[in-house]
């Protein structure tokens, strides 16, 4: 979570950043493509941005794939879950280049692999990670085959592959109707039953934290499946779609199709954590907010759920008067900074650090769930401006 954290933190930092033209570069190298081969495609669009008419923006974008060719070298193959570079003119000042270099080495594969000169960084693939954290189970099948799989994020983890013979029993000569039908239904429950088995070890070995199904496939045996009743009484079947496949083609299209369901759930879980957290105020029981109280809790190990908005920005800053040389430390939301002191003295900025990061450390230690709420629904609109976007549910008082 705390890697996470890191990455939401970011994401927003390079979000604010917007080029005086198409002079931001952003590359993505997903799992397993070769550095080499990325580094070739970036010699070459160095090449290309030559016919950019703008002299500034053809420099600032020609110094970006420099820096980024120069960081990539750093690396001797592409780092397990991939990697996102972006670097590009940050100045405010238009008439002076400040080019800057980012990178984020995500919690989970990335996917793509994608090259793009904008007036802004993009970071579609990165939010895609960050918008769904909890892990569904799919299954996209035929009467023939069936594949089982985890999504988490964007992430689609194969787990089996499984065949039917259902299909391939072949009336024999003297077998009567009656019995050939019965042969095949006993193949087809036996079928269901192994593709059952598959899904209900699954959420054994995950301690049934896997949210639900998601079935998919072309024809009428997903709709058998779900009726069957073959799998764990706790597993809850949250979508049935139809696919044209069932392989990873199946398996993204059912991910494509279901996107609203997914959003669904995770509003869902925002709003029954913040609806118990304001629950929980009203007659004063289990519920904490503000820094200095979620502080306290976390410290004391009280906390079972730590809530944070999304938007929140929450920094200690140490800060140093030019006039009369004294410091002091003063907790700031947001990016805006003091710039004069109460002698009159301009201050500096000493020291800044990230409470929020170190809100997230004692709640990993301590084992307490983290869960990031959108200011974007009415709830979650509610926690940030009643209850500052920052409160905790507590295991005991």
């Amino acid at each position: 979570m705390k890697n996470d954290y890191a990455m939401l933190r970011e994401v927003k930092r390079l979000k604010s950043i917007r080029g005086y033209g198409t002079e931001l570069v952003s590359i993505y190298v997903p799992t397993g493509f070769s550095l080499d081969a990325e580094i070739a495609r970036l010699r070459d669009e160095h090449s290309q941005s030559g016919n950019i008419k703008s002299k500034s923006t053809r420099q600032n974008v020609q110094s970006a794939i420099d820096k980024i060719i120069q960081y990539l070298r750093l690396f001797r193959t592409t780092p397990k879950n991939g990697i996102a570079v972006f670097a590009g003119n940050i100045s405010n000042n238009q008439s002076k280049s400040d080019i800057q270099l980012f990178s984020i080495e995500p919690p989970e594969p990335l996917g793509v692999n994608i090259y793009r000169c904008d007036s802004t960084f993009v970071l579609e693939p990165l939010e895609a990670i960050l918008d769904n954290k909890d892990t569904y189970c799919l299954v996209v099948m035929d009467g023939r085959e069936a594949t089982i799989a985890t999504l988490k994020g964007t992430h689609i983890q194969i787990v089996r592959r499984l065949n039917s013979m259902a299909h391939a029993k072949v009336r024999k000569g003297g077998q009567s109707a009656q019995r050939f039908a019965r042969g095949r239904e006993e193949s087809i429950h036996e079928y269901s039953v192994r593709i059952s088995d598959v899904v209900n070890g699954l959420f054994a070995k995950n301690e049934f934290k896997i949210k639900g199904v998601i079935v998919g496939g072309p024809g009428p045996a997903k709709e058998g499946f779900v009726k069957g009743n073959t799998l764990n009484y706790q597993i809850k079947i949250l979508g049935t779609y139809d696919t044209g496949y069932t392989d990873e083609t199946g398996l993204e299209e059912i991910v494509e199709k279901a996107d609203e369901l997914l959003k669904e759930q995770e509003a869902a879980k925002e709003h029954k954590v913040i609806e118990r957290f304001m629950q929980e105020r009203v007659r004063r029981g289990l519920a904490v907010y503000g820094y200095e109280e979620t502080r306290k809790a976390l410290e004391a190990k009280k906390v079972d759920t730590l809530i944070i908005s999304n938007e929140l920005e929450l920094h200690l800053v140490k800060y140093k008067c030019n006039s009369c040389n004294s410091t002091f430390e003063a907790l700031e939301t947001g990016r805006q900074r003091q710039e004069k002191h109460s002698d009159g003295g301009r201050l500096e900025v000493v020291e800044e650090k990230d409470m929020i990061e170190e809100l997230v450390e004692l709640a990993e230690a301590s084992g307490a769930e983290i869960v990031f709420v959108s200011d974007e629904s009415s709830y979650g609109k509610e926690f940030t401006m009643g209850y500052t976007g920052l409160g905790a549910l507590l295991r005991y008082k």
